[in-house]
């Protein structure tokens, strides 16, 4: 089974921009061509959303981030984090 190529011209993409988007979003294919000519120029296709990032890898629900967590770190502690002695 072959997919099927849906073109437009410039003007027809214009007029009918939604309807395209559309059909693109469902995955299929939307090419966009230069009017008389009939050459391709653009090709629609949709955009995954990205995933809403979280901090750190284990969530944990009720976690709160207190201000203490952007103060600096003690002298002791930030030394061990640049590779100092412990």
């Amino acid at each position: 089974m072959f997919a099927t190529v849906i073109t437009a011209t410039i003007f027809e993409a214009k007029t009918k921009l939604s309807e395209l988007i559309k059909k693109a979003q469902r995955g299929e294919e939307v090419v966009i061509t230069s009017g008389r000519d009939h050459i391709p120029v653009v090709r629609l296709e949709p955009i995954k959303p990205k995933a809403k990032k979280r901090l750190g890898a284990m969530y944990t629900p009720g976690f709160v981030l207190t201000e203490a967590f952007w103060e600096p770190l003690p002298e002791e502690e930030l030394r061990l984090w640049e590779g100092g002695d412990e």
